[in-house]
This record gives C-alpha cells, structure tokens and sequence, in this order.
C-alpha cells in the first residue's frame, strides 16, 4: 500500500533529469547582448537563468551557448560564486573557468613584492604565482530555489483517488478533537512498513481542466509532520511538526529521504499547448500572475511534460463585436489573437498537472490563460 502510495503523491524534493539534446531545435540563433562585458565574476545570489538574460536575447536556451557536453549536461550545475564567465562574441560562446576570480591567481613577481618591476641583482626569479582560496560549496541554481522549495514538498498533488488508501489517522491520544506537535495519534494503515517518518496531508482544492471541465487531481494540503512510535495496527505516531491543525481523518505520506537532480531549461520536443489552471501566491491563491509566481497547468508527464522544460505564456484572446455586421450574425464576433505575455519554467511534474514559476512577463497572466511551446 505504500508503495502505491509513492506513485500516486510524491512528497520529495525531487528534481527529474532533463537532457537537451532531445529538445525542439530553436528556429533563431541566440546572441550576446551588445552590452555584455567581456568577463563576469559569479557571485552568491546569482542564478543561471538571471546571469543569461543580463548578457543573452534569451535566458532559457543558456545551454545551447555555453555548448555543454554530455557530463556537463548531468551536472549542469558545477559552476560556483567566484567562477569567472568569458563571453565570446566573435564566436557566439560561453565559456567558464576558475580564473582570478575563483581565487586562483597567476602573475609575477619581483623580490620587493612589485609585479612586473625589474629584478635587482640576487633577488629571486620572475615566475608565476598561484593562490588558491576556498570556493563556496553552493552550487548556483537555474532558477531562485527559495521561491520553489515549498512547493517541491508542500504542497503536492494527488489523483482523485490519491489519498483514498493513505494511512489514517483514526484515534487521538486523549480522545482530542484538535492535534498539535507533541501530541500522539493512532493510525491504521502504517503496519510493517518500516517507515519512520511521515508527512501528514488532507486532501485540498480540485485543479480542473478549463477545456474538458474534469477534475485533473487534488491539491493535498500540508499539515505537518509525524514519526512512528509504535507499530501495529493501529500504529502509534508522534507529531513532530504542526503546521496545521490535525485531527482524525487525516492522511500520512512516507517522508523518505530528500533526492535533487540538476536540470537544464530547454524546450519541449514536441508541440505542447495548455491552459493555467491556478495561481498561487503567498498563503493561497491569487488572481493574477506576476514575476516568480508559481502557477498549475493542465498537462503533465502524460502529455510530454518534464522538468526544465520553458513554456511560453500568453494572454488569451478575448473577443469584439464587427460593427459592420448585425448583432444577431453569427460571425457577428471578431476572435482575437493570444498575447505573448512571458515565460514559465517547469520544475515540478505529475501525471496530468504541473507546477511551473513564472520567469519573465510583460503582462499579468491569469487563470485559463495559455502556455504553449515557445
């Protein structure tokens, strides 16, 4: 039961690798911008996706310039603050290197301590001079960590039926309507799995499909956390974390342990074209979309969705009425056309849903708008 549990609600931080050999070939050649400097110094806070759009016409297909190999493209991310990047512009690329400003320095240098001065008699010999200094072991990410990292593992979505044979919370210690951290809980469902951490859930909002008016998959509302005290049937768990109130009914989730896998943004191979299904922003949902907002799209793994890909957003056409015609005509409307609005990034995945952050805009987007293949 668990591990159907796995397949139906994934409450892990995990990042699905994505090759871009496989993409869609991009119909323009991307280029340098007529501003860029020459060289740049990585520094904390940088992301790949914001260091691309200062220096390129196009932010998400930084892969494609910078000509990443096989190995570098399941790592994507061994670059670190200090690195230095060189852009080429005579030859269209992007290269990297742990130059000075990776604390490794080469020069010369004279016994008074002056480089390139003349060497006065017996000092020592002009030669090359290495420093090395500690890099920071944080990696820099394709896009803001910190505005995703709650919805890598809150808050999830499940199949309609996600949550149906979850492991219940059937009785409280006490006998207690309302649980909170510390407070013990009986459950059924947990016997023999030999899991010890657990993610309490209660299943949330439908995400309905725009097109088809059907019920995708749930929203599974994040509680907090339990760990198993003892086995059985019922199993006694302990609450360790409470973000929410809890209470019997509710569900347990296996925790397990974290995996994160790098990715790189490309572009979908085939033609994908989907609608937002929800806006979300601060405690809830929102109405509209701006920058680094996280949004829901009707399409997922089963329709050639992965991590990394990039979707185009666009405003969807309303429509106005031909004043040349009579109102009661039937093409009495005029359809007008979408509006490219932005970019999405696509950083979680399930079977028919998927969770995207809004990269660039230059309009709000909201609910039933559409995201297609850029």
């Amino acid at each position: 039961m668990v591990e159907q549990l796995r397949k139906s609600i994934t409450a892990l931080s995990l990042f699905v690798l994505c090759a871009a050999a496989g993409a869609q070939a991009p119909s323009t050649p991307l280029t340098i911008r007529p501003d860029a400097p020459e060289r740049y110094v990585v520094v904390p806070g940088d992301t790949l996706w914001g260091i691309s759009q200062r220096y390129t016409d196009s932010p998400w297909r930084w892969p494609e310039l910078w000509g990443l190999n096989k190995d570098q493209i399941r790592n994507p991310h061994l670059i670190y603050p200090g690195y230095v990047i060189t852009l080429d512009r005579a030859r269209g690329q992007v290269t990297i290197g742990t130059g000075t400003g990776a604390g490794t320095e080469t020069g010369t240098e004279t016994g008074s301590g002056r480089a390139g001065g003349a060497a006065p008699s017996g000092s020592q010999k002009l030669g090359p001079r290495i420093r090395g200094q500690s890099l920071a072991k944080e990696s820099i990410p394709s896009i803001p960590s910190s505005v995703i990292e709650p919805f890598l593992s809150r808050p999830v979505v499940v199949e309609p039926d996600g949550l149906d044979k979850a492991p219940t919370i059937v009785g409280t210690q006490g006998d207690r309507v309302i649980l909170a951290a510390g407070n013990s809980a009986y459950v059924r469902g947990i016997a023999g799995s030999n899991e010890e951490s657990w993610y309490v859930y209660r299943r949330g909002a439908p995400l309905v499909d725009p097109d088809t008016n059907q019920t995708l998959a749930y929203e599974a509302i994040y509680l907090g956390t339990a760990r198993l005290e003892r086995d059985g049937d019922p199993a006694t768990v302990v609450l360790t974390s409470a973000a929410q109130e809890m209470g019997a009914g509710d569900k347990l989730v296996p925790a397990g342990p974290p995996q994160v896998i790098n990715y790189a943004p490309h572009s979908p191979a085939s033609n994908i074209r989907g609608r937002v299904i929800a806006i979300h922003g601060g405690l809830g949902k929102v109405a509209e979309a701006g920058p680094q907002t996280i949004i829901s799209i009707n399409r997922g793994a089963r329709d050639g969705l992965e991590v990394g890909h990039v979707l185009a957003l666009y405003s969807l056409g309303g429509s106005v009425r031909d004043v040349f015609k009579a109102r009661d005509a039937r093409d009495a409307n005029i359809k007008l056309p979408d509006e490219r609005a932005g970019l999405a990034f696509v950083f979680r995945v399930f079977n028919r849903v998927s969770y995207a952050l809004v990269m660039h805009i230059s309009r709000p987007i909201g609910p039933f708008d559409v995201v297609q293949t850029p």
